[in-house]
């Protein structure tokens, strides 16, 4: 295959709620779609790194810096018979996992349109349909409240909480009060240091099913310490950046749950990686989402229906988090489950009005 056009674009959506984590609160999502044209197959990725470096040192900008200048004229003078074959391209450039992963996304989309196969089923899925869960920002109290409710009777099968110093235990306290025990995590994106430990040994008493990267976001020995004194399973997500973080914190028995995000490790290739990893070793993961537009939530769909995935994910309906989207909606089943598309590539339409809508910046190569 011969890629004869490479299109990047900026789309920025405003969310339908703002979103508040430990790094702060943002009312818009802005990411970089990419499209690769191959003769008249057309494959769609998206670029997860945020505008801002917070969750990883990642932005949007420097996507389309390391795009536009080191990988885009590699691709341009290459053929390709596999999605594999773009790895190759990487193995020079140090980091700017996110970027690498939005481009090899759209290479699998288009080898599975090439093939007539869907995104799941070319990646190796099993599932049908995959558990949906939901994460809840930080909002004031009456509000946080009314969002559980409003998502637990919607379906979601499990709720996630974002936690940050001095808004914590209380909040769980509370959330237990008035919903039992329902299905429940809180995720500190790093907020904590063991100084902290306390917290977490308060929170340990709340039966919640996992402590998602409660410290630093490229610590593995502390993480070690705090899961030895918890009850609780560790889950780490930011800590994880390729397969060697995974086998290390299993080594140290830094977590006992991994949340895979395939823009966080460069890839599908290394997501898969990382699952085969932990589904040998028995332990649990689940796919997370840095709040995609449609084509990476499809990407995310087709990745948890790997066999390894057992935990609910991070992938809501659509509505969720936004009114309009550049593809058609995802939606939640009555059952708290989304449905795998099964048509070619991704599976799901890109709509080009709505894409142009949202574009703020764009370039062809």
């Amino acid at each position: 295959m011969k890629i004869q056009k490479i299109e990047l674009r900026v789309v920025e959506i405003p969310y339908v709620h703002p979103f508040e984590t430990s790094f702060g609160r943002e009312e818009k999502n802005q990411e970089l779609v990419v499209r690769l044209c191959s003769d008249d197959i057309r494959g769609f990725g998206e670029c997860v790194a945020l505008d801002k470096p917070y969750y990883s040192y990642e932005t949007v900008q420097t996507e389309w810096h390391i795009l536009q200048d080191f990988i885009i004229p590699e691709v341009k003078k290459k053929e390709f018979e596999s999605p594999e074959d773009i790895q190759k391209i990487f193995r020079r450039i140090r980091g700017h996992f996110m970027a690498k992963a939005g481009i090899e996304e759209a290479f699998w989309d288009l080898f599975a349109k090439q093939k007539n196969m869907s995104l799941s089923k070319f990646l190796g899925g099993t599932k049908s349909t995959i558990d949906s869960g939901v994460s809840i920002g930080i909002d004031p109290m009456d509000v946080l409240l009314q969002n559980v409710n409003k998502r637990w009777e919607e379906g979601y099968k499990r709720i996630k909480i974002k936690i940050k110093p001095g808004w914590d235990v209380q909040v769980i306290k509370r959330i237990r009060k008035e919903f039992g025990d329902i299905p429940l995590m809180v995720d500190a994106n790093a907020a904590y240091t063991l100084q902290d430990r306390q917290v977490m040994k308060e929170l340990d008493q709340y039966g919640l099913m996992m402590i998602e990267q409660p410290l630093r976001y490229d610590d593995l020995h502390e993480h070690a310490v705090l899961q030895e004194e918890l009850e609780t399973p560790v889950c780490l997500d930011e800590s994880i950046k390729s397969i060697k973080d995974a086998e290390l914190a299993l080594q140290l028995g830094s977590c006992r749950i991994i949340n895979i995000k395939h823009g966080r490790v460069g890839g599908l290739l290394k997501a898969r990686e990382i699952h085969e990893l932990c589904l040998q070793n028995n332990v649990p993961v689940w796919a997370g989402g840095m709040l995609e537009f449609g084509i990476g939530r499809a990407t995310n769909v087709a990745l948890a229906s790997l066999e390894g995935f057992c935990l609910p994910h991070d992938i809501s309906a659509t509505s969720r988090y936004y009114n309009e989207d550049i593809t058609e909606p995802f939606v939640l089943n009555e059952d708290g489950t989304i449905t795998v598309p099964q048509n070619p590539g991704i599976g799901v339409q890109v709509n080009e009005d709505t894409l142009e809508k949202y574009t703020i910046k764009k370039r062809w190569y």
